[in-house]
């Protein structure tokens, strides 16, 4: 094929252009235009720029790039396959499009002009065509959705987050009843059932946030996403819902350690969204919070004793907000007897040699240094006396 025509036919690509705005589709049209102009010096340039920028990302050529950046990149196209809709002109518009990249993909652009150079190589083929990245789209979705699962919101922008600490569920201790109903709740959104929207609260340690988190690590959960937001974000959380509105994937929004000042401003704000607001709430999205305080509200003992209509009201309120989470599901300290089955549990898990009778004693010891029974304090007391057998 003709590289004017090659580039004239890539400058023109309409529903893909985001591709063209990367610093590879940049590199490589360049690299045409040297070639047309038949500069080898700027040809060579451009060339290894390409090679660098491919074997960076961990491709082998141009095809395997694009075939990534055309499944993770936002297009109209894209969305509307997500959908599941038509649209006769923008799938001829796509099809046409992905014929150049085709095209692109499997043209070893000017070797000739190129041959004096002592260039490393690339890969050019391309293994995919429009009914393989369609059918993509339409089990996985398109743009960053389909390509991770963790995300953070924060100054207006979802941020992806690659590694997530999403704990597998057999590192989970204890609560094995409170973890279902977590899972459960997950697996219904999934099914596409309306959920109720979900407080976890109780004594800090208990995993609370790292049941949360081990939802992207469930086996039956893969169409989940997880955007966690700070408190201070809560006014965002409309505007994220309705970008979210229509997506293939479900949402869980994640507020982690939430807690409020009895005067907080943002208290009142997360009842509307939760409920109440004139806005119809998105199938596909539901709040999961996170607390140390069972009603979500700090008072002062200038507040606790102040006067009596006041702290009605004060009550008042802060039941209203937790009544907006129909799942409310308490994580409570282990009683003595189940912190110390716990500990010899870990204790055998982690190869720690002690007597049973001794181990159960340094956990004694270790709870009285240590207030909270709780897994984090277990997990605490194995970890120092696996490091003190050295």
């Amino acid at each position: 094929m003709k590289l004017s025509l090659l580039r004239s036919r890539l400058r023109c690509v309409a529903n893909f252009r985001p591709l063209l705005d990367t610093p590879v589709m940049e590199t490589y049209l360049r690299l045409l235009d040297a070639l047309l102009a038949e500069d080898a010096n700027a040809a060579c340039e451009s060339w290894a720029e390409l090679y660098y920028l491919l074997k960076a990302e961990g491709h082998s050529g141009l095809g395997s790039w694009l075939w990534e950046a055309l499944r993770f990149t936002e297009t109209p196209y894209g969305r509307m396959a997500e959908r599941g809709e038509e649209d006769d002109s923008l799938t001829a518009a796509a099809a046409e499009e992905l014929t150049t990249f085709q095209m692109a993909a499997v043209t070893e652009p000017g070797v000739a002009l190129l041959e004096p150079y002592p260039l490393p190589s690339l890969t050019w083929v391309a293994g995919w065509d429009l009914d393989t990245l369609t059918d993509f789209y339409r089990v996985n979705g398109c743009g960053l959705f389909a390509q991770y699962r963790a995300f953070r919101w924060t100054g207006g922008k979802l941020l992806p987050i690659s590694h997530p600490d999403s704990p597998q569920p057999w590192e989970l201790w204890g609560y094995q009843a409170q973890r279902r109903q977590v899972v459960d709740n997950a697996k219904a959104l999934l099914e596409g059932k309306r959920v109720n929207h979900v407080l976890l609260y109780g004594d800090s340690g208990t995993g609370k946030s790292a049941t949360v988190k081990s939802l992207l690590s469930h086996p039956e959960l893969g169409g989940l996403r997880i955007i966690e937001l700070d408190k201070d974000h809560l006014e965002d959380i409309p505007a994220l819902a309705r970008m979210l509105d229509g997506r293939p994937q479900k949402f869980i929004l994640f507020l982690d350690d939430l807690a409020f000042e009895s005067r907080d401003s943002t208290y009142a704000q997360l009842k509307t969204i939760l409920e109440g607001s004139l806005e119809r709430q998105q199938d596909n999205v539901v709040v999961y919070a996170t607390s140390n305080r069972r009603n979500l509200l700090r008072q002062t003992t200038a507040e606790r004793l102040g006067d009596e209509m006041d702290i009605a009201e004060t009550i008042e309120e802060a039941t209203s907000l937790v009544q907006r989470f129909g799942v409310r599901i308490a994580y409570l300290s282990l009683t003595p007897k189940e912190f110390l089955r716990m500990t010899a549990d870990l204790a055998e898990t982690y190869g720690l040699k002690l007597p049973p009778e001794e181990l159960r004693e340094r956990a004694r010891q270790w709870e009285l240094r240590h207030p909270g029974r709780t897994p984090r304090v277990a997990r605490q007391l194995i970890a120092y006396e696996l490091d003190q057998q050295g």
